[in-house]
C-alpha cells in the first residue's frame, strides 16, 4: 500500500524462460499458464533427524498435461541438516490408459525451476538441481540427499509423452504418480552391515552410518571390499573357540579347591563366547540376550578373572579374601558403567591387585626371613612364564590389536589370558590335622569322661573302676 503508483502501473517483469525452451524475445511478457501456485507440505516430526513431509489430499497426486505441480519442503537448521532427505516417486501405470508417458522431477534449493515441453533438464546457469523420472518401463525412482541444506526445498513435478530425448506436451494423459518424502537419520538404518549412530561436533549434530565387515557407502551397500561369508563364519568361530582354553583352569582350580575362582572363569568362558557371537559384523550373528547385557558380563568376567587370580595367589585370610572380591566386583561394575572401552580399566584393578600381591608376599617373606614362595621350582615353571605369558597379552591388547587384527589379535588374547591362569593360580594349600596345644588346654568348655573299662566290657561285680578317660 506504500508504494508509489508509478510503479504499481509499471508492467510486471517477464518470467524466466522454461528450461530447455528457448528465451523468448525482448519485450515479451511471459503467458498466464506459466505461473503456478506452490502447494504446501505438512511436517510431523518423529524423532531426531526423523521427519515426514505429507501434501494435502495426497499422497497420490494427479499431474494434468497442461502445467506442473509444484511442492515446498521446509527444513529447519540445525534439527534437520543432519539427516538424509529422502524422496520416492511411484507412477500408477493404470492412470496412463496405454499412453507412452513420463513424468519428470525437479528438486531445487530455494529456487523453484520449471520443466520444458522439450529438451528436459534441471539446472539454469548457477543452480543445478536433482532430476528423476519415472515411467511405464521404471515405475518407482528414489533420490537421497545425505546432510542437506536448510531452508525450502521445491520440487516440480511435470508429465511430458515421447521418447527422449524429446519430448511434447500430453493432450489429455493425467498421470497419477504416489509421493513420498521424508528425513530420516541413515539410509535405510545402514542395513544388516551397519549401525546408525548420532554424533556432534562442536555444535553440529547429525547422523552416520558406522559400517562393518568392510562394506562402504552412506548405507553400508558398498559391498567392493566387503569380507566373505567364509571369512565371517572363520572370524567368530575363532573368537567364539578361543574361549575353550578356559576350561582347564576351571578343572585345575576345582581341583585345587577354589570353587569360587572356578565359578568366575566359568561365568567369563560363557559370556565371552555369545558376547562375541552377538558382536560380529554381517550375517554370522547369534545373540541369546540383549547385547549391551553381554557386552557387560564380558568384560566383567574378564577383569575379575585378573582380580581373583592374583588375589588367590596373595594367599590371604579367608575372610580378607572374601572382603577383596565382593569389593572388586562391585568397583569394576562401576568402573565399567563408567567406560567400557578405557584402557585403565583393565591396567588400575590390575596393578593395584598386583601391590596388594607385593605387600603380602613382602611381609611374609619378611616373618619367615625367607623368599616367598620358597620353591625355585615354583619361580622357574610357574609364576615367571604365568608372568610372561599374561604381560605378553596385555600388550597385545593394549598396543597391537586394531581394528583390522582384530579378529585374530583378540583370540590370541583369550587363549594367553586363560593359558596364564593355569600357571599364576596357587597349588592347594596344605591342611593341618595336628590339634595346637592352646586348643586342647581351652576346651569346648566341658568334659566327658569316659569309663575305659566299662567300655571294653572289663568292669567287676563290685562296680570299682580302673582308669578313666576325659576327653574334651
Amino acid at each position: 500500500m506504500n508504494m508509489p503508483q508509478s510503479l504499481g502501473n509499471q508492467p510486471l517483469p517477464p518470467e524466466p524462460p522454461s528450461l530447455g525452451a528457448s528465451a523468448e524475445g525482448p519485450g515479451a511478457t511471459s503467458p498466464p499458464e506459466h505461473c503456478w501456485p506452490v502447494r504446501p507440505t505438512l511436517r510431523n516430526e518423529l524423532d531426531t533427524f526423523s521427519v515426514h513431509f505429507y501434501i494435502f489430499f495426497g499422497p497420490s497426486v494427479a499431474l494434468p498435461p497442461e502445467r506442473p505441480a509444484v511442492f515446498a519442503l521446509r527444513l529447519l537448521p540445525v534439527l534437520d541438516s543432519g539427516g538424509v532427505l529422502s524422496l520416492e516417486l511411484q507412477l500408477n501405470v493404470s492412470s496412463l490408459h496405454q499412453e507412452n508417458v513420463t513424468v519428470f522431477g525437479c528438486l531445487t534449493h530455494e529456487v523453484p525451476l520449471s520443466l520444458g515441453d522439450a529438451a528436459v533438464t534441471c539446472s539454469k546457469e548457477s543452480l543445478a538441481g536433482f532430476l528423476l523420472s519415472v515411467s511405464a518401463t521404471s515405475r518407482v525412482a528414489r533420490l537421497r540427499i545425505p546432510f542437506p541444506q536448510t531452508g525450502t526445498w521445491f520440487l516440480t513435478l511435470r508429465s511430458l509423452c515421447g521418447v527422449g530425448p524429446r519430448y511434447v506436451r500430453c493432450r489429455n494423459a493425467t498421470a497419477e504418480v504416489r509421493l513420498r518424502t521424508f528425513l530420516s537419520p541413515c539410509v535405510d538404518d545402514c542395513g544388516p552391515y551397519g549401525q546408525c549412530k548420532l554424533l556432534r561436533t562442536h555444535n553440529y549434530l547429525y547422523a552416520a552410518c558406522e559400517c562393518k565387515a568392510g562394506w562402504r557407502g552412506w548405507g553400508c551397500t558398498d559391498s567392493a571390499d566387503a569380507l566373505t561369508y567364509g571369512f565371517q563364519l572363520l572370524s567368530t568361530l575363532l573368537l567364539c573357540l578361543s574361549n575353550l582354553m578356559f576350561l582347564p583352569p576351571v578343572v585345575l582350580a576345582i581341583r585345587s579347591r577354589y570353587v569360587l575362582e572356578a565359578a568366575v572363569y566359568t561365568f567369563t568362558m560363557f559370556f565371552s563366547t555369545f558376547y562375541h557371537a552377538c558382536d560380529q559384523p554381517g550375517i554370522v550373528v547369534f545373540c541369546i540376550m540383549d547385547y549391551d547385557v553381554l557386552q557387560f558380563c564380558d568384560f566383567l568376567g574378564s577383569l575379575m578373572s585378573v582380580w581373583v587370580t592374583v588375589i588367590a595367589m596373595a594367599r590371604l585370610q579367608p575372610v580378607v579374601k572374601q572382603v577383596l572380591y565382593l569389593l572388586g566386583a562391585m568397583l569394576l561394575s562401576m568402573a565399567l558403567q563408567l567406560d567400557r572401552h578405557g584402557l585403565w580399566n583393565l591396567l588400575g584393578p590390575s596393578l593395584f591387585a598386583l601391590g596388594i600381591l607385593a605387600t603380602a608376599w613382602t611381609v611374609r617373606s619378611v616373618r619367615r626371613r625367607h623368599c616367598y614362595p620358597p620353591t625355585w621350582r615354583r619361580w622357574l615353571f610357574y609364576l615367571c612364564p604365568g608372568s610372561l605369558i599374561a604381560g605378553s597379552a596385555v600388550l597385545l591388547y593394549a598396543f597391537v590389536e586394531t581394528r583390522d587384527n582384530y579378529f585374530y589379535i583378540h583370540s590370541i588374547w583369550h587363549m594367553l589370558i586363560a593359558g596364564s591362569v593355569g600357571f599364576l593360580l596357587p597349588p592347594r594349600a596344605k591342611t593341618d590335622h595336628r590339634v595346637p596345644s592352646g586348643a586342647r588346654a581351652r576346651g569346648c568348655g566341658y568334659q566327658l569322661c569316659i569309663n575305659e573299662q566299662e567300655e571294653l566290657g572289663l568292669v567287676g561285680p563290685g562296680g570299682a573302676t580302673v582308669s578313666s578317660i576325659c576327653s574334651s
